[in-house]
């Protein structure tokens, strides 16, 4: 069994300087935390895997594709292959759950 805890998980995010880790990852799923802090701005592109993002803690909007919307604690929202999206207007700092299905990275060419 794999079993993580948020403030685990967190303190590791923190020390690794980057906004994203990924902590989780097997042929068909991989799973990490994301932070953004407020203000900080989201300069990730669409990835190659379909993937949700569950919001832990923050509020934020985002865009996905030609949609926004509000996000807050317990929201989830699911981003098809290709499709571009971002978070935007943070007004408190986000903290995301992102699962992708396969693991990311596994349908990139090159």
């Amino acid at each position: 069994m794999d079993a993580f805890e948020l403030s685990g998980l967190a303190a590791r995010q923190a020390a690794s300087g980057r906004p994203y880790l990924e902590f989780l990852t097997v042929t068909d799923l991989s799973v990490g935390l994301y932070v953004l802090a407020a203000g900080q701005p989201d300069l990730q592109q669409p990835h190659t895997e379909d993937e949700v993002y569950y919001v832990v803690s923050g509020r934020a909007k985002i865009s996905v594709g030609d949609e926004v919307r509000d996000v807050v604690p317990g929201s989830i929202v699911f981003v098809a292959t290709g499709v571009p999206h971002r978070f935007h207007d943070i007004t408190e700092d986000l903290t995301l759950f992102v699962a992708f299905g396969p693991a990311e990275g596994s349908r990139a060419s090159g």
